[in-house]
């Protein structure tokens, strides 16, 4: 696996609702490091922030409304892996999701094929499996 930069693994513990953070993978440095941060942004407007041919991690904390009225903040971890990265990139972030996911202690665990198909109602549907 490929190591992590100290603030990829600390940026993973805040719990803000809404809030995501796009992990990536250096390179050149062969590290993970966080990428970008943003709060108050929902499931479709993380889609527009995606990249559509380079795969990323993302750790969002989402505000889910349980179906007996119960509210809960998952920590959800995205691997968005699009249709036409570099296979290359694509064997970097397989191999270091795992480390990734047990690092943060995530448990809830998503992967996209396609940047499109996040949306409020896929994360809702995902998250329904928890319950």
């Amino acid at each position: 696996g490929i190591p992590f930069l100290k603030g990829a693994r600390e940026g993973c513990a805040g719990v803000v609702p809404y809030r995501k953070e796009n992990v990536k993978i250096d390179k050149d440095k062969r590290l993970v490091v966080l990428d970008e941060e943003h709060e108050g942004i929902s499931p479709d407007e993380l889609k527009d922030e995606l990249p559509e041919r380079q795969p990323r991690f993302i750790v969002y904390s989402y505000k889910y409304l349980h179906d007996d009225g119960r509210v809960s903040y998952p920590l959800c971890f995205i691997f968005s892996s699009p249709v036409g990265c570099k296979p290359e990139q694509q064997m970097m972030y397989a191999g270091s999701k795992n480390k990734l996911v047990q690092t943060a202690e995530l448990t809830k665990v998503f992967e996209i094929r396609n940047t499109e198909d996040l949306t409020e109602e896929w994360l809702c549907e995902k998250l329904g499996f928890f319950h």
